[in-house]
């Protein structure tokens, strides 16, 4: 939570109980602590002055808005709160290591008798930082570079480089991301990606290399984000044994799209939360704004009661398909380490389902869902989920696969 430091507060008028006595002299019965509680309250302070200490490369003019909200404080009280918030927006502008608030004395010719003076003493990330770790997974090694630059040009900017080589592929990605002054949640990137991407039970290599372009706002309770990406893809096979529709599919190809994201997310944790719900919407436009490859996405993602999706178009493999789960997480039998290690882990029961089909256009809308409705696959099983701090989570399950079709992988 960090530090909130408050000094004495003796050349205050007050009422009640003196603060500036000694520890030894005060009374620590239940109705002087009230009483002293009360004072704290309802004094009247004013806010003469707020320094930032410790900028290095940071414009003042960007934590201007971050902590203008307190010198609205109206009593000392209000004043810890409004600082606090202060002090967790500029560290969410992600260019400070850490954020210590001191409360003093307003001092000075113009010192007023309630005055006070709020100080946040800063400390600013270096101006480059880097990263090196290794990833297994996919039947595939890689040796993954990161390269940070916060606050590059002094108003929380920030450039993001990162290059994975692996065993058997090689990506990169580049990304600037400026958010609006004031506004944090107001923010524009661009984006200069490789990704590739091997699909062995379908005997597809599939490698994208595009620039994208984000723009994101809040309206009311909800987030929003408005994307243009250009693609340039190339389809391959890795095998011989590859379908005649992935065979059909390769070579390359230009995606030009069009995308908006609405989220709502009350969750207190994007980890493993234990109350609150995110929906997501998203529709995604190809075709339209350039390239050669036409769709049209809609999908729906809410957490806790169902994941649905539904996407039309020109897709490998049929040409419409939804996808349901239905998911509840419990604490372990027994409550083992309650309390402690033990409140880490979550058991995990979910039921999947979904379905995947070609459309004739000549048939009404009626007659598309009742093919979706057709052979639905679908699955349960149960597993068990491990917290690793705020960052990831770890689950192991076990699947028991019920309706299936043939050719299913």
């Amino acid at each position: 939570m960090g530090t909130v430091h408050a000094r004495s507060l003796d050349p205050l008028p007050m009422q009640g109980p003196e603060l500036g006595v000694q520890a030894d002299d005060l009374d620590l019965g239940e109705p002087e602590q009230e009483e002293k509680q009360e004072v704290l309250e309802n004094k009247d302070v004013v806010v003469q002055h707020v320094h930032i200490d410790g900028l290095g490369r940071t414009k003042e003019d960007i934590l201007t808005y971050e902590v203008a909200d307190v010198f609205r404080a109206k009593n000392l009280i209000d004043l810890m709160k409004k600082s606090h918030e202060a002090r967790q927006k500029l560290l969410r502008l992600g260019i400070f290591r850490h954020v210590d608030v001191v409360i003093d004395t307003a001092e000075g010719v113009d010192a007023l008798p309630n005055g006070l003076d709020v100080t946040f003493e800063v400390k600013e990330l270096r101006r480059m930082t880097g990263s090196y770790n290794t990833m297994v997974g996919n039947n595939e090694g890689s040796m993954v570079l990161g390269l940070k630059l916060p606050n590059v040009f002094g108003r929380a900017e920030k450039l993001t480089f990162q290059f994975s080589y692996g065993t058997k592929e090689t990506s990169y990605g580049l990304s600037f991301f400026k958010p609006q002054p004031g506004h944090f949640e107001r923010n524009f990137s661009i984006n200069l990606y490789k990704v590739t991407g091997q699909f062995p039970w379908s005997s597809l290599r599939e490698t994208d290399r595009g620039v994208s372009t984000e723009f994101s706002f809040p309206i009311w309770r909800t987030n929003h984000t408005l994307k243009w990406e250009g693609v340039w893809r190339e389809l391959g096979c890795l095998a011989r044994t590859a379908s005649f529709s992935v065979r059909e599919e390769s070579g390359h190809s230009l995606k030009s799209s069009l995308s908006h994201t609405m989220v709502i997310d009350t969750r207190n944790s994007t980890i493993l939360p234990r109350k609150g719900a995110l929906l997501k919407i998203n529709q995604e436009l190809a075709g339209y704004t350039g390239g050669d490859v036409m769709k049209l996405n809609i999908s729906i993602f809410t957490t806790k009661v169902c994941c649905l999706t539904l996407m039309t178009g020109d897709y490998l493999g049929g040409e419409a398909y939804w996808a349901g789960g239905l998911h509840l997480y419990t604490p372990l039998p027994f409550r083992p380490g309650r309390g402690g290690f033990g409140e880490l882990f979550r058991t995990h029961f979910f039921l999947n389902a979904g379905n995947l089909c070609n459309l004739n256009y000549g048939e009404g809308p009626r007659a598309h869902l009742s093919k979706l409705a057709e052979c639905i696959r679908w699955s349960y099983g149960a597993g068990i989920v491990l917290r690793l701090g705020n960052i990831a989570r770890l689950e192991l399950n076990y699947c028991i696969p019920m309706g299936v079709q043939r050719g299913d992988r």
